[in-house]
């Protein structure tokens, strides 16, 4: 089993920036192989923001392209999403996800909120 715990959610105004932490643990160690993060407008799917794998290799969404950042610390078992020019329609429940090596099971984390708001 994989524990998953986001954090650095919060409130910003349009324009602002965040950054959003992401750890991974399990009770022997595991290694990850992709490590994400995803987000949850209300009323909306889930949908993907970036993605870097243990190579950091990095994929992005369409509209994360430019503005936001993910990078990788392996030997933490951690990922970071740095979020920059914020918009009002970048509020959501922001997830990570872990990916393990092998098996390829795969393990999320609560969420945490983002709001962006004036």
């Amino acid at each position: 089993q994989v524990q998953v715990v986001e954090s650095g959610g919060g409130l910003v105004q349009p324009g602002g920036s965040l950054r959003l932490s992401c750890a991974a643990s399990g009770s022997r160690r595991v290694i990850i192989d992709v490590m994400g993060w995803y987000r949850q407008a209300p009323g909306k799917q889930r949908e993907l923001v970036a993605l870097s794998n243990s190579g950091h290799r990095t994929t992005y969404a369409g509209f994360a392209k430019g503005r936001f950042a993910i990078s990788r610390d392996n030997a933490r078992n951690a990922v970071y999403l740095e979020m920059s020019n914020l918009e009002r329609k970048d509020a959501a429940v922001y997830y990570c996800k872990a990916k393990v090596a092998g098996r390829g099971h795969e393990f999320w984390g609560q969420g945490t909120q983002v709001t962006v708001s004036s």
